[in-house]
């Protein structure tokens, strides 16, 4: 009996530490039971006071750590809060096109079983016209200046120039200038996520224009370029969800509009558009983008989202109309102290 008690009581030692060793597994992806653990690079995401301004946090961090960290939610950016921002900055939107500025030409429009046969559907452009006037504008002149800077192909490293790197530094002191961009860095100043506009202006820096790898070990790519100017990978296009590349490019020829798949409720630009092409003979299934808007508009409505909502839909408010936005940060490469790229932002076009 003595021995049966000792083994019922092992048993139970046993079932315990199984217990406690279950509830001690972590998920990689998640905070659970990791509140204030070390920084590690290895780790795919971060549960420590630090994260927020690393653009590391894991998704669930404000659900299990978020109480010691951010007294009353004051610092955490609510669903609400992002729908009132993003009106802000849709208001603040003075260099977006006008309604005469550009006229397109949708043509087809896709089912969704038509996305991925690749049947160019409509002979016209998209683009019957653009006032190139626009381009003029400082934040348009210098955004335009930045998208020969790449080579398409992933896996081909890229080699910046100290031209190339002023070209980047105007561009952001360009958006820097402008009241949408102040409204966002008040926005996420009011939420320490900056100190200061200069430290701002640096991480936009790395998160945007900072190189890592997509292919073999080379750094072939940034965030800026996939988003803004697109790659080509596995023979597809990459990335590439900008109205004023696309219609540069469709202006040369290089680019071959096929059809449309969503079209906004907007009666006025910013629009968005859900569209299928080929870029010199390589093809895109949906290539949803803003059309019309500037170039400040869509580097901060992308900038929000990474850092409200990395990896997550992120639910904003336009002009009434609601649009999400979708971002994913790059995991196996970091900069500063594990701070995140953008590996890609997009609009979400049902």
């Amino acid at each position: 009996m003595l021995q049966s008690t000792g083994m019922m009581k092992a048993f139970i030692l046993f079932l315990g530490v199984g217990m406690a060793l279950g509830s001690l597994y972590t998920d990689p992806d998640s905070c659970r039971g990791r509140c204030e653990e070390p920084y590690s690079h290895e780790d795919e995401c971060h549960c420590d006071s630090d994260c927020w301004s690393r653009n590391s946090c894991c998704w669930d961090y404000l659900e299990h750590c978020g109480a010691e960290h951010f007294s009353s939610s004051h610092d955490a950016i609510s669903d609400e809060e992002l729908l009132h921002v993003s009106e802000q900055l849709y208001g603040a939107d003075h260099n977006k096109a006008q309604p005469n500025d550009i006229a397109i030409n949708p043509q087809h429009r896709a089912a969704p079983d038509q996305t991925g046969l690749q049947e160019d559907r409509s002979p016209e452009p998209l683009y019957a016209y653009v006032n190139e006037k626009l381009f003029s504008k400082p934040t348009y002149a210098s955004f335009i200046r930045l998208l020969d800077n790449y080579q398409r192909a992933t896996g081909r490293e890229e080699e910046v120039t100290a031209e190339e790197l002023q070209e980047q530094n105007v561009f952001l002191q360009e958006v820097m200038k402008t009241e949408l961009m102040k409204k966002l860095f008040a926005f996420l100043h009011k939420k320490n996520r900056y100190g200061s506009e200069e430290e701002f202006l640096q991480d936009l820096k790395e998160m945007w224009f900072g190189l890592y790898s997509r292919g073999d070990g080379e750094k072939d790519s940034s965030g800026f370029e996939h988003v803004f100017s697109g790659e080509i990978k596995k023979g597809k296009v990459s990335g590439f969800h900008n109205w004023i590349r696309f219609y540069l490019l469709e202006k040369q020829g290089l680019v071959n509009y096929f059809s449309h798949n969503f079209d906004g409720p907007w009666d006025t630009y910013p629009d968005v558009l859900g569209l299928q092409f080929s870029w010199d003979g390589f093809y895109k299934e949906v290539g949803s983008a803003f059309i019309g808007c500037s170039p400040e508009f869509e580097f901060g409505i992308y900038t929000l989202c990474f850092i409200a909502r990395p990896g997550r839909a992120c639910h904003l408010s336009l002009g009434g109309h609601g649009v999400s936005i979708q971002t994913y940060t790059w995991t196996k490469s970091t900069y500063g102290y594990g701070k995140k790229y953008i590996a890609t932002a997009y609009v979400i076009s049902p």
